[in-house]
């Protein structure tokens, strides 16, 4: 009854990452440009980060369906490992098989063939890992010394990271100071502009199906945006729960009211000052 009563077809606001309601924002679009253009460099690590919920997930996706057949991508998205079982879980990933192997030379040396392999068929490897963060320091060290493997002209595998900023808090820690070293590229995802947060919902509404995306005022808009701070996740959960309360009274529009009460039942929000409200 809700998708109805707004003319929807699916869900505009929810909190799944789903490629189809990319928002091509500034910073996501400057962000992909630093991925791409590191990636053509062909060397060392790449990282973005982002407060939670600010895309990056969304982003890493949008990443990976932009590559050439002829990269070949590992992707890890909960590398919480320690370095043994990382070294496993990217040769799966890559489809080669090392449980059977028990020492880390063998498993090293096996990982290095399937790589020379790959690289004399004219393939690119690339390690894609999100949520980076989480992973240990022993763990970002076994990463970088993966990251030794090369032919006389080139790398045989190259690395992206994405994570929370507490990835960059790890990466301070001395014992993984060689690693920052290789990180030649590099981006930090904002939130979205002010005048970014309109044209934010009125694209997930069209997508979903609403005729011209035109359910929030932009008065009401401009609310959200202080409510959320900009973080797309936040933006998500308010317009949604906004929107329910507009269907309750039978609005076809939401109002300032929908959205401050909307921001009241969701944790962790600080309420804007009484001049940004009015």
């Amino acid at each position: 009854m809700y998708l109805n009563h707004f003319g929807l077809h699916e869900f505009p606001f929810g909190i799944t990452p789903d490629t189809s309601f990319i928002y091509s924002a500034d910073a996501h679009q400057e962000a992909l440009n630093t991925l791409l253009i590191g990636l053509s460099s062909g060397e060392g690590f790449i990282k973005i980060t982002g407060e939670v919920g600010s895309g990056k997930t969304l982003l890493c996706r949008r990443f990976l369906a932009t590559l050439p057949e002829d990269q070949v991508v590992a992707y890890l998205p909960n590398p919480m490992l320690e370095p043994h079982l990382l070294l496993i879980a990217i040769a799966e990933e890559l489809g080669l098989r090392l449980q059977d192997l028990d020492y880390r030379f063998h498993l090293l040396k096996v990982f290095n063939q399937h790589l020379l392999e790959m690289a004399a068929q004219g393939k690119r490897v690339i390690i894609c890992i999100d949520e980076a963060q989480s992973m240990p320091l022993e763990s970002l060290e076994a990463l970088r010394l993966l990251s030794n493997l090369e032919t006389e002209k080139h790398k045989l595998l190259q690395v992206v990271m994405f994570g929370q900023p507490e990835l960059d808090r790890k990466l301070s820690d001395p014992a993984v100071r060689q690693l920052r070293q290789r990180i030649v590229f590099h981006y930090r995802i904002p939130g979205l502009k002010p005048q970014e947060a309109a044209h934010y919902l009125a694209h997930r509404l069209r997508v979903a199906g609403h005729r011209d995306g035109d359910v929030f005022p932009a008065a009401s808009a401009r609310l959200l945006f202080r409510w959320s701070n900009g973080t797309p996740r936040l933006v998500n959960i308010l317009a949604h729960k906004s929107m329910l309360l507009a269907y309750g009274e039978g609005k076809s529009k939401v109002s300032r009211s929908h959205v401050a009460l909307a921001g009241r039942d969701t944790e962790g929000l600080r309420p804007p000052g009484w001049w940004q409200r009015w």
